[in-house]
């Protein structure tokens, strides 16, 4: 069987309680059809980068799956029917991700190589070395 990354987003006004069972419903669809769901992620409700349907807001959910294209087809065809999901990607992939999604991991800004951390301005900053010295330091504060 094929192995797929599965996201879709629901409206921001179905509860999440709905959203469990959405996901429910496309779990028994996938196994009803002889596949299995590998694991759920629900990323909760985040801001959309454009309007989709007068929704600025949407519930992200991640599955992956471990099932053949009829099942992941027939899953797919349900979610253009029903109308609290906003938009949906399947994509196949080689191995399915261990362990949680970049999306869920926490990661600080000062974790990041390179990075200065914080708003612009906040590092120190060195000597300059192609206009001379700055104003404070002439004034030897």
């Amino acid at each position: 069987m094929a192995l797929y990354e599965h996201v879709f987003l629901a409206r921001q006004d179905v509860s999440s309680q709905q959203v469990d069972g959405l996901v429910e419903q496309l779990k028994s669809v996938i196994e009803e059809n002889g596949g299995k769901v590998e694991k759920v992620e629900n990323w909760g409700v985040k801001a959309l980068a454009y309007r989709i349907r007068k929704n600025r807001k949407a519930h992200y959910v991640l599955m992956n799956l471990d099932a053949p294209h009829a099942a992941v087809a027939e899953m797919e065809r349900q979610m253009r029917i029903n109308e609290d999901i906003l938009r949906f990607m399947t994509v196949s992939v080689d191995e399915l991700e261990e362990g949680q999604s970049a999306m869920l991991q926490k990661r600080d800004r000062e974790d990041r190589p390179g990075e200065r951390g914080g708003r612009f301005g906040d590092a120190p900053r060195g000597p300059r070395r192609d206009r001379g010295p700055r104003r404070d330091e002439q004034a030897g504060v």
